[in-house]
Formats: structure tokens, C-alpha cells, sequence
């Protein structure tokens, strides 16, 4: 990996976290409780698709880690964390299988819905009930509207971020 691209992923990172925390500071009043924008999951899908599996995945596993670090708690890491990762895997192969069929605000939207299941079942594991599921419903409801403004978001980025050379060396 050349220097431009680690410079490249510790920037995203690095605004994967700014967002994280600067989303935490916002009192979201959505009608679902729990509920968040999702702001970091715009780096995320990004990511996907500037840079290989291995390198996307580890902007979403650095920025998870690093941001518990800083302002979180062990139960945070574990939400976010079992969240980011089914939502990285599932926005992933929904690229790699319909690359050209799915937009996106498709893969956005289906990334945000993961990310909630994603919560929802490491809170099932924890609770040791699977009734928090009925849940799902209405965090499905926040996760298509939040993942609709990510993924314009993202599709946006994408026009400007593309003209960027990152396996140029410097």
C-alpha cells in the first residue's frame, strides 16, 4: 500500500469518528427511540467503494474501536461494533453481486437497515430474549429514511472523490 492510500484511510477514519461523536451530540427527536442518522456510514459506504474488502473493513473496524476509545463504553463498542460489521458485509456483497443494478441509496438504505438488525441482535444476546426484535419494524422505518439521505450523500462524494488518484505514489 502506498503512502497516499494510508494517508487517504487515516483520513476517513479519522472523519468516520468526527461523525460518530458529532452524531452523538445531536438530540435526534425521530418518533423511534434509538434511532440515529447514521452519519458515519456515509465513510463507510464510501469506502466500499474506493477500496478493496480488506482496506474498507478496516476503516470500519478503526473507526469503531477508536471511537469507543474515546467516547464510548464497552456496551456502545459492542452496539456499534455488531451494527458496522453486518452493515459493512451486507452493503459489500450487495456491491459486489448488483454492482450495476443497485444504487447507492439502494445499498444505503439496505446498510442501515442492517446496521439496526446488527444492534438489535447483540441486544437479543445480551438481554437473553429475542422478544427486542419486534422492535426491528420501527427501526427499519428510521434506517430506510436515514439510509435515503446517506446514500445521495455518498453518490454525491463519489462524483468528487473518483477524479482523486489514492494508488498514485507520492
Amino acid at each position: 500500500m502506498n503512502t497516499r492510500k494510508i494517508i487517504f484511510i487515516a483520513i476517513l477514519v479519522s472523519q468516520a469518528m468526527v461523525l460518530s461523536i458529532i452524531e452523538r451530540m445531536i438530540p435526534v427527536s425521530f418518533a423511534v427511540p434509538g434511532a440515529k442518522l447514521g452519519l458515519a456510514n456515509i465513510i463507510t459506504l464510501t469506502s466500499i467503494y474506493l477500496f478493496t474488502f480488506k482496506e474498507a473493513l478496516s476503516i470500519v473496524i478503526l473507526k469503531s474501536i477508536m471511537t469507543s476509545f474515546i467516547a464510548g463504553s464497552l456496551s456502545n463498542f459492542l452496539y456499534s461494533f455488531s451494527g458496522a460489521i453486518l452493515s459493512f458485509f451486507v452493503m459489500y456483497f450487495l456491491i459486489l453481486l448488483g454492482k450495476d443494478k443497485v444504487s447507492t441509496i439502494g445499498v444505503s438504505i439496505v446498510g442501515g437497515v442492517s446496521h439496526n438488525l446488527g444492534q438489535l441482535i447483540m441486544a437479543s444476546l445480551i438481554i437473553h430474549s429475542f422478544n427486542i426484535l419486534g422492535y426491528l419494524p420501527f427501526l427499519m422505518i428510521a434506517g430506510i429514511a436515514t439510509g435515503f439521505i446517506v446514500g445521495v450523500t455518498v453518490r454525491f462524494l463519489l462524483k468528487h472523490l473518483n477524479k482523486i488518484d489514492i494508488n498514485k505514489n507520492i
